[in-house]
């Protein structure tokens, strides 16, 4: 299970190190693509099937079924681990999370989530516990 939060330094050449916690799980080979709430979501390839199976049953006939594989599809690409444990996020998934310098890689189970610091840290601060609790019954949980 992808859990945690780290923060890491991406380089000029847009590359970001994987945390060893984490790339047992995602392997030396993963998807990113664009995410939601202004972040990339990256599955391992495992997950990944997964989802392009839940993808894949989407009724064509629906439009904001298409615009919804659209969005995760057309910037997904896979990334690969250097010796230096660091993968390339190509340029724009950089612009559609914002990320330039700092980020913020979450686990959430089943993918990883990378966040610009600055977004991240708005985002979390805006997460009730209250409130989340509250709704944990509509959830099922």
């Amino acid at each position: 299970m992808l859990i945690g939060e780290y923060e890491h330094t991406i380089d000029a050449k847009g590359r970001l190190s994987m945390p060893s916690k984490l790339r047992r799980d995602m392997g030396e080979a993963f998807i990113v693509t664009k995410g939601l709430d202004g972040c990339l979501f990256a599955f391992s390839q495992e997950e990944w099937k997964n989802f392009e199976t839940k993808l894949k049953s989407l009724p064509l006939s629906d439009k904001n079924a298409r615009n919804f594989v659209r969005f995760f599809l057309a910037g997904a690409t896979e990334c690969e681990i250097d010796k230096q444990g660091r993968f390339l996020i190509p340029s724009n998934l950089r612009i559609a999370a914002n990320l330039e310098k700092e980020a913020v890689i979450i686990g959430v189970g089943t993918r990883l989530e990378i966040w610009n610091k600055d977004v991240w840290i708005s985002k979390d601060e805006e997460i009730s516990a209250d409130e989340i609790a509250e709704n944990m019954t509509m959830l099922g949980i």
